[in-house]
This record gives structure tokens, C-alpha cells and sequence, in this order.
């Protein structure tokens, strides 16, 4: 019953007063037919600026006091739940309407601030993720929004080295693992994190499931665990597992998911694993996995890993000089000691550590 479902219904509650300078404030201001009188945000540094054609204010109430506004558009990140709730209520106990968005303060969640609403014969209504859509296009859907993480933007003290790969079970979690362990034989304190609910053995410091998340969490959820291990451990270098890939064939859905653990890792170098004549998936191949890792993050792929389970033995030493003379790289089999060796080109790349 509060569910937006056309921009008529937002017209019919101009003008607004908008909460949020940011993405979310700007889109609903650009809404066709939406009138806005002023613009509310939470951070000094936007006070007094110019902002969609109003100057931004501190103080919903004051503004209130100023303008012609009817009702009141919340428009902040998930995270701001608390400061969207005191705004709702704000405007509700001011006799105006209010419009949120599930990103903001989800109504479903917020019963009484529905009944408040009601209370003071005011509308309240939300613009929902549209679960309902899916559910009828595919079928299922999830109960609620599961994107729930805040955004951060943490920028690592440590040197990060990213571990993807050209498919699925390209040998990504083992080259993650032979890198850790190879450091710390060397002497260097490694912290090593794993995106995947079976990075359960040592050396791995902290694992979970990447793919649990909402790709719009993923990225925040990388940068968190960043910031939490360098805070517990302090180490001398990071090495991220990834998951399945950036490019891989007939299974594009996890693609998302390697793109948004490549952005939260913002690593200084790379490495990428490929399984030559991999038995169950369909890579496109080593050369389309670089170009779009060093195309989506300003890094440098350093070395390639190749997992070698299913080629002859007497064929691997061949295969891995066919494969850096083509490539230009350090190619290894870290199953055959090659860790040491993708470990010194991580190290010429980004420096001593």
C-alpha cells in the first residue's frame, strides 16, 4: 500500500524538500514533472553550496519554515538509516508527506512510522527495489534487499596482490595458499584472505563467501576485511583469493562478482591462474582475463599460474615455456614449487617489502 509505482504519484506531492546530496538526491530532482525547493544534507562541507539549482542547508526544519514544500524525499545510503528515521519523522510530525527509498528506510521494517503517517493524515510512500517484478518474471526472489553493507572507501597501507583466473577451478584458492606460505618462509609476514566459503586452510587468515553478498556489497565487504587485517595483523603483504572470472564463457553470472572483488582488492599487482584444456568450463583465455583486469583496475598483471591436474607430466615443463614466451610473464605450477617463483615477480613489480 506504500509502494511507489509511477512518477504521477510523485507529482502529486510537489514541491519537495530533498534529503541527500548525492546520486540518490540528484536522480529523484531529475524525475520529469518533480518540483524541488530545497536540498538537506548532513555534511558541512556541502552547507551553503549550490546543489540541483538550491542551496543546501543543515536544518529540515528551518527550510521547512522557507519554502512552499509539501513533502519531503529521503534519499540517503544504506548505512544512514538512523538519519533517515529522525528526517521521517521530522517531516511527518510537520504535516508532510514523505517519500523514501528502500536504500534509505525501508517501510517494511518501519510499521510505526507507517501508522505515524497515517495518524497525521499524511502520505507515506517508498520506492522499492521491485522484488515483486522479479518474483514474477523468475519466479523467486529474495524476501527483502540484500544489499545492506555501508559504503566505505578504504584505501590499503599494504601492498595487495589480486589471485584470479580465466574460469572456476582454474586453481586460484592454491596459488592464493603456495603465496602465503612462500612469504612466510621468506620471512615476510603475509595476510592472506580467501572470498569463498571453502578457504578453510592455513595460511588463510580470514574467509567468507563473496558470493553471499550483494555485488553492491562486495566491494565494501573487500575494503572492510582489508582495513580489519591490516588493524589485527599488520602485515608485510595481502594476497586476495577471487572468484571464478572476468571473462569466462557460458557461465557469465559470476563475471559481476569477479569485477566487484577486483574493485574492493584495488590491488597493486596481480596474478592470473588458467587450467589448460580445463574438463568442465570454457575459458576464453589468458589473454582476455589480463586485458580486462588491467581494464577495470589501474594494476599490472605479473605472473601467471597454470594448474596443471589434467596434462601429461612429461609435457608440463614445455607447456609452461610455450606459455611465457607467449604471454612475456613468469609462468609456474605452484603444485611443483613454482610459488617461489610467482613470488619474486610480485616482489620486482611492487618493490622490497
Amino acid at each position: 500500500m506504500y509502494i511507489l509505482s509511477s512518477v504521477k504519484e510523485l507529482q502529486k506531492l510537489n514541491p519537495f524538500i530533498v534529503i541527500g546530496c548525492g546520486g540518490g538526491g540528484e536522480k529523484f530532482a531529475n524525475f520529469e514533472g518533480v518540483e524541488t525547493v530545497g536540498f538537506v544534507d548532513d555534511d558541512p562541507s556541502k552547507h551553503g553550496k549550490e546543489f540541483c539549482g538550491s542551496i543546501v542547508s543543515s536544518d529540515l526544519l528551518e527550510l521547512l519554515k522557507k519554502t512552499p514544500a509539501k513533502s519531503v524525499a529521503i534519499m540517503l545510503p544504506i548505512g544512514a538509516e538512523g538519519t533517515a528515521l529522525k528526517y521521517a519523522v521530522q517531516a511527518i510530525n510537520e504535516g508532510k508527506n514523505v517519500v523514501t527509498s528502500f536504500r534509505s528506510l525501508p517501510l517494511a521494517e518501519n510499521q510505526s512510522l507507517v501508522k505515524f503517517a497515517q495518524e497525521k493524515n499524511v502520505s507515506i510512500l517508498e520506492i522499492s527495489p521491485r522484488l515483486d517484478n522479479v518474483r514474477k518474471v523468475m519466479g523467486v526472489a529474495p524476501p527483502k534487499c540484500t544489499e545492506i553493507l555501508p559504503k566505505i572507501n578504504y584505501k590499503p597501507k599494504t601492498p595487495v596482490v589480486y589471485i584470479g583466473g580465466t574460469s572456476q577451478e582454474c586453481g586460484k584458492r592454491t596459488t592464493t595458499r603456495m603465496l602465503g606460505i612462500e612469504a612466510k618462509n621468506r620471512g615476510i609476514k603475509p595476510a592472506v584472505i580467501s572470498t569463498d566459503e571453502m578457504g578453510l586452510e592455513p595460511p588463510i587468515d580470514i574467509n567468507f563467501r563473496a558470493g553471499s553478498l550483494s555485488v553492491m556489497d562486495v566491494a565494501a565487504a573487500l575494503m572492510g576485511t582489508i582495513k580489519y587485517i591490516e588493524e589485527k595483523k599488520d602485515p608485510d603483504i595481502i594476497f586476495i583469493e577471487s572468484q571464478a572470472s572476468l571473462t569466462e564463457r557460458k557461465n557469465p553470472h559470476p563475471r559481476g562478482l569477479s569485477a566487484a572483488i577486483l574493485v574492493g582488492s584495488m590491488p597493486d599487482a596481480c596474478i592470473v591462474c588458467h587450467r589448460p584444456r580445463h574438463p568442465y568450463r570454457h575459458p576464453r583465455g589468458i589473454k582476455e582475463e589480463i586485458r580486462a583486469i588491467e581494464a577495470v583496475e589501474p594494476t599490472k598483471v605479473v605472473g601467471i599460474s597454470l594448474n596443471l591436474r589434467n596434462i601429461n607430466d612429461y609435457i608440463k615443463e614445455k607447456l609452461i615455456k610455450r606459455y611465457e614466451n607467449q604471454y612475456n610473464l613468469p609462468v609456474a605450477d605452484v603444485k611443483e614449487g613454482g610459488s617461489s617463483k610467482l613470488l619474486d615477480a610480485i616482489i620486482d613489480y611492487i618493490g622490497e617489502i
